[in-house]
């Protein structure tokens, strides 16, 4: 009997040649599109997936002769990525939105959905692998490089992994999309995302405007030394490693380096002011759980980062301290950092702090 499986279709091209493959591989495939996002702006709407995004994500699923389902996530996405989206900008901090869509409503909403369905398995359009070691399953890195979304999976555990596909991982982009326009689909022509979900026109700053119930007061931009230079518009406007938009001159470039929001305080800087070694990483998630207290790993602090040698000590209380070999530049507290074996990942956790 073939295994049943649930596709998680946004109606781009990655999602939707996963589908594809998956098919072809003799599974039987279900699709779903997720409602996540509604944002009302004067008349307009805009939905993520967006009502477009929907009915391409159906009418591939048309193509492929596959069932299709419309489900409605906006509560609890709302619930845990806008709301944490919202408070860690305005505690100073740059959040991943992404990494709490795939750990609470991809992986955990959406695979209870598929087991209700009979499914068994739930896939996306990932580019990362899923492969085992004994007993121990392992997730690594997608052979695209230039794709490889593995950074932001390591919220996934020994628990839901065995019931994940990622058919795309051994796959390069360029591939997907010749077979995409091969089959003749229309979502071929599609263009990618490149901007998070549920934010109209990159305007993340009037969203957290809208959001927020409380007015959000300037304060002060000040040098490493403590003295003030200007006034700034409020703490969600900046992040650590900005550069343009500070509406400030001192007579050379500066940089945002780091976030007082205690203080109300932006602390700006030379570029060298940006780098540091040493950071404090909580709540933590491992897929391959460390045997030893202290160890060495590669770290990856944000998406497009190169991941760096660094020696890792487990403190307690969920938390490791991370010590770069070399400095690392603009090291941001809400973003995750992800640890690396070669081509495994680890685990990871949210950076807290960067300390000296």
């Amino acid at each position: 009997m073939k295994k049943k499986v649930l596709v998680l279709m946004s109606g781009g091209i990655d999602s939707s040649l996963a589908a594809y493959i998956l098919k072809k591989s003799n599974y039987e495939v279900i699709g779903c599109t997720m409602r996540l996002f509604l944002c009302k702006k004067n008349t307009l709407e805009k939905q993520c997936c967006s009502p477009e995004d929907i009915n391409m994500a159906r009418r591939t699923a048309n193509e492929l002769g596959i069932k299709h389902y419309v489900i409605d996530k906006r509560d609890v996405f709302d619930k845990y990525v806008i709301e944490n989206f919202v408070s860690e900008y305005l505690n100073g901090r740059t959040p991943n939105p992404c990494m709490i869509c795939n750990m609470k409503i991809k992986f955990d909403e959406m695979l209870k959905f598929a087991k209700g369905l009979g499914c068994d398995y739930i896939a996306t359009g990932h580019y990362a692998i899923i492969g085992k070691c004994k007993s121990k399953y392992l997730l690594k890195k997608g052979i695209d490089e230039t794709k490889d979304q593995s950074y932001f999976l390591y919220g996934l555990t020994q628990k839901n992994l065995p019931h994940i596909l990622f058919p795309l991982g051994d796959y390069k982009k360029v591939e997907i999309r010749k077979m995409a326009n091969k089959l003749g689909l229309k979502v071929a022509d599609k263009k990618e995302s490149q901007e998070i979900c549920f934010i109209e026109d990159s305007n993340y700053h009037e969203f957290i405007k809208i959001r927020n119930k409380k007015d959000i007061k300037k304060g002060n931009f000040i040098d490493t030394s403590g003295k003030i230079l200007g006034v700034h518009k409020g703490v969600p406007f900046y992040t650590v490693g900005q550069r343009h938009g500070l509406g400030i001159s001192v007579g050379y470039p500066v940089y945002v380096t780091k976030i007082n929001s205690r203080k109300n305080e932006i602390i700006i800087g030379k570029k060298e002011d940006l780098f540091d070694k040493k950071l404090i990483i909580k709540d933590l998630s491992w897929i391959s759980v460390p045997s030893k207290l202290q160890f060495s790993a590669y770290v990856r602090i944000r998406y497009r980062h190169k991941e760096s040698e660094a020696k890792i000590k487990l403190l307690g209380n969920n938390k490791v301290e991370v010590i770069f070999r070399k400095p690392q530049m603009s090291i941001t507290s809400g973003q995750s950092a992800v640890f690396y074996k070669k081509d495994i990942v680890l685990g990871g956790g949210i950076i807290e702090k960067v300390t000296k």
